[in-house]
């Protein structure tokens, strides 16, 4: 009994898929790389309020 053959389609969404899962992990990849770069804060400072200084602010100059 012979083996069938692989289409050439068959080939190409094979190839197809391959490619995209090396596409995939090389972006987890990159992520994984951009958080560990990240410079870390204080875990009891809020990043929004963080450069807020308390007490009178300086008057808003006429335009």
């Amino acid at each position: 009994m012979a083996q069938p053959r692989t289409t050439f389609a068959k080939r190409q969404r094979e190839r197809a898929k391959q490619e995209k899962k090396e596409e995939k992990a090389r972006r987890r990849a990159e992520r994984r790389e951009a958080r560990q770069d990240r410079v870390e804060r204080d875990d009891d400072v809020d990043p929004d309020i963080a450069d807020i200084v308390p007490g009178p602010q300086p008057p808003i100059e006429d335009l």
